[in-house]
């Protein structure tokens, strides 16, 4: 079998399988969370909710992203993470779309609070802890693993940091 074959293989291990499902997890919930919120729970599109939820997704966008590229540098056993140095651009740029969403939308809910602003700020909050979780510290910890992880050694730098810190990417959980 070429090489090339042999690195299209499909990733089936069970951090394959997990890089997997946490980029399809970012990217179903771009859509999801607005159908929820302003289809079912009918919470007014209003600019400043809009706003909001773009940098909420914005953040999403980047997470699979990120999950995507990391499963395709362990199938190819890459030294570095591939478009590392869009993230690394991303981790300049991001904090400050975000801040101007988060001012926008506190500037809105104190000048006219309600469903037409507060659901913009809970997803630009949500927005600044998903940079946070995705930048500097992993702040969600949904699987056992994490959660031993947390309570044993406490918070830990997030996968995406130690990639953009590092000169070259060991493969998760070897670090």
């Amino acid at each position: 079998m070429s090489t090339i074959h042999a690195t299209a293989k499909p990733f089936r291990s069970k951090v394959g399988r997990r890089l997997r499902s946490l980029t399809i997890g970012e990217l179903v919930n771009i859509p999801l969370q607005p159908w929820i919120w302003f289809r079912v729970i009918d919470l007014p599109l209003t600019t400043v909710n809009l706003i909001g939820f773009s940098a909420f997704a914005a953040l999403l966008a980047t997470g699979a992203a990120y999950w995507s590229m990391k499963l395709r540098q362990l199938r190819r056993k890459q030294p570095r993470l591939p478009a590392r140095r869009y993230f690394a651009a991303a981790r300049i740029l991001l904090p400050i779309a975000t801040a101007a969403a988060l001012i926008v939308c506190a500037v809105s809910v104190a000048r006219l609070p309600g469903a037409s602003s507060w659901p913009g700020l809970a997803f630009a909050v949500f927005a600044a802890l998903e940079y946070v979780n995705y930048f500097h510290v992993q702040l969600m910890h949904d699987n056992r693993a994490d959660l031993r992880r947390l309570f044993t050694s406490g918070f830990r730098r997030s996968h995406l940091a130690r990639d953009l810190n590092s000169r070259s990417n060991p493969p998760l959980g070897t670090r």
